[in-house]
């Protein structure tokens, strides 16, 4: 049997005194590529906040790398990248800067870069197709370049987990294609990767196994549901099928409810994790 990642059991999590996620059973095995999929507000978000630390369970347990994640320090195996964020900020920063950030978990403070350091954002550069940009100004590439960035600036730190909340979203077609082939490059030095998305697009070859969340529960894990209606994928927005939710029907197709409220909001004050990134 593979070695479990990250091995959830019966996870409950509460935002607001609100609960988003109900008795969470959920596993990802060495060398996965493994996606969250579901309606909005179904708590996809929620449970990679938790998996990495950023929300704490009411109840539950979460292990990573087979260590309870209460008790768990060894945060340079796992690059997260979070939902709906920018690698521009108020300081000028140029891609390789931005990038090479990635890199300071490895080393004791204040110590200079390395050879390997530097070898390792190059490759973490070249790998998200961004080497021809490596020195302008963060500020001056588009939203689907920055995003590729900031998941170069996560996989510079050779991490043994890789976990993308929507790296997708608000990313024009050129620049999924690309992360995609970044992404298969990434999982062919034998890593495991754990995505949150709405459509899986170019990324879906790439993907071995597929989890539906729905309102808060696991209504189905197993092969990459197939697209529904209208070539849509499950959890997207006016996807509908024959399916019963949680089950697959007989076509394949996974059903899924309308969206409820969103799990997930945005704001200026959001909290800080340990990678020193709001989510």
């Amino acid at each position: 049997m593979s070695e479990l990642i990250v091995d959830v059991r019966d996870l409950t999590v509460e935002l607001g005194e609100r609960p988003v996620l109900h008795g969470i059973d959920f596993q990802v095995s060495r060398g996965e590529v493994v996606t969250l999929l579901g309606a909005n507000g179904s708590g996809k978000s929620t449970l990679v906040r938790a998996i990495v630390g950023l929300i704490p369970p009411v109840t539950g347990d979460i292990t990573i790398f087979g260590q309870p994640l209460r008790s768990f320090h060894d945060w340079p195996r796992l690059g997260y990248v979070p939902q709906r964020t920018t690698a521009a900020g108020g300081v000028p920063a140029t891609v390789r800067e931005v990038v090479a950030s990635g890199r300071l978990a490895r080393r004791k403070p204040f110590w200079p870069s390395t050879r390997s350091d530097r070898e390792a954002v190059d490759r973490a550069i070249e790998m998200v197709g961004l080497a021809d940009r490596a020195d302008d100004g963060i500020h001056t590439l588009s939203g689907g370049q920055q995003q590729r960035a900031l998941i170069a600036r996560a996989a510079s730190g050779d991490p043994d987990l890789l976990v993308l909340d929507e790296p997708n979203a608000g990313v024009d077609q050129r620049s999924q294609e690309a992360f995609a082939r970044s992404l298969r490059t990434f999982v062919a030095s034998g890593r495991t990767v754990l995505l949150v998305l709405h459509d899986m697009g170019p990324l879906e070859p790439l993907v071995s196994r597929g989890v539906v969340l729905d309102a808060g529960r696991v209504a189905y894990d197993g092969p990459v549901p197939v697209p529904v209606a209208a070539g849509r994928h499950v959890g997207h927005p006016g996807a509908h099928s024959a399916a019963v939710a949680g089950g697959s029907a007989a076509d394949g197709t996974i059903g899924v409810p309308s969206a409820v409220p969103n799990d997930h909001p945005h704001s200026s004050d959001e909290e800080t994790g340990p990678f020193g990134w709001t989510s």
